[in-house]
């Protein structure tokens, strides 16, 4: 069923319903040809003509075997989707009365998550009655950000959801470092 809808997915032969249409490809001379013309051509070479562009005017044609087309945007698309860059966004939680202890723990986690590039949000968790203590969650939140800025940038301001508050912050070009530049960085300590 799924393979119908790819199939359907550009039409081919005598589904194109227009008078002219433009021929591209390596095994044509390109240019602007009656549908009739561009369909004896294609079954002369016995291959398909595939519609590529039916937006444009004349719509843009290719005479090409069509599963091999299929396969060519198939494997196309797979190396788009392994290309694009997937965000890793890490949590790290608050109370409102978080100790400095604590709190230099989770800076430190932060640091380490920005560096390895992912984003980072932070939250001040409000339980019970504790709401009452917004002020110092957003305190917090704020110190939290001012004291990674020289590695991160503020894409959030605190914002309090529910019982929540939360703030995001991404890394900076120059914090995201590759792994490869971190082994580079490291110095050797083998002896030899």
């Amino acid at each position: 069923m799924r393979n119908d809808r790819v199939k359907e997915l550009y039409r081919i032969n005598e589904r194109i319903r227009v008078p002219e249409v433009r021929l591209v490809g390596d095994n044509v001379t390109n240019g602007i040809y009656q549908i009739g013309k561009a369909l004896q051509m294609a079954e002369d070479m016995e291959l398909d003509l595939v519609e590529i562009s039916p937006n444009a005017e004349p719509p843009v044609c290719r005479i090409t075997e069509y599963q091999k087309f299929l396969y060519q945007q198939k494997k196309r698309q797979k190396e788009q989707k392994a290309k694009s860059v997937k965000i890793v966004v890490k949590e790290i939680r608050f109370g409102p009365q978080t100790d400095d202890h604590d709190y230099n723990f989770k800076l430190r986690h932060a640091k380490s998550f920005l560096e390895e590039g992912a984003k980072v949000k932070a939250y001040v968790f409000f339980k019970g009655r504790s709401i009452l203590f917004k002020e110092q969650g957003e305190v917090l939140l704020l110190r939290f950000a001012n004291d990674l800025e020289e590695s991160a940038k503020v894409d959030q301001m605190p914002l309090l959801e529910g019982k929540r508050m939360t703030i995001m912050l991404s890394p900076k070009k120059s914090a995201a470092k590759s792994p490869s530049s971190k082994q580079q960085a490291r110095p050797n300590t083998e002896k030899e």
